[in-house]
């Protein structure tokens, strides 16, 4: 199955795929100017990729819960994609992709870290379905 996991920022979209459910590679991240343009590349990367299920992270049992529900939500409308949507705890993701780029000479702004949290993300809803 062809799976697409998000980690929604404000400024960075980050993405990464599965084809096969074992293997995860991240995708350009998506640069953020406003969410009408962003919903529109999400939306396009998910249809190049053929994607059958999308899989957002979102920080769990902590304050921002509902409000992140609420704004991946409304994303995801604007997306309308029609596929089906699963949430994924995302607690810690992007400072294990920054650990992960310890020592690369780039920017955290060029997206790849964000990229990297939803390789991250991606992982941990393949290891937690696979049980």
């Amino acid at each position: 199955m062809k799976i697409v996991a998000i980690d929604l920022g404000l400024k960075r979209i980050g993405l990464a795929i599965t084809l096969d459910g074992k293997i995860v590679t991240p995708l350009p991240a998506v640069h953020r100017r406003n969410r009408n343009q962003a919903s529109s590349e999400v939306r396009d990367i998910l249809a190049h990729w053929e994607a059958q299920k999308v899989v957002v992270g979102i920080p769990m049992d902590g304050d921002s819960e509902d409000e992140m529900r609420r704004r991946v939500e409304h994303f995801m409308n604007l997306v309308d994609a029609n596929l089906p949507i699963v949430l994924q705890d995302e607690n810690e993701s992007s400072l294990e992709a920054e650990a992960l780029m310890k020592g690369e000479i780039r920017q955290k702004k060029d997206g790849r870290i964000d990229s990297l949290a939803a390789k991250i993300i991606l992982e941990r809803y393949l290891l937690r379905v696979a049980i």
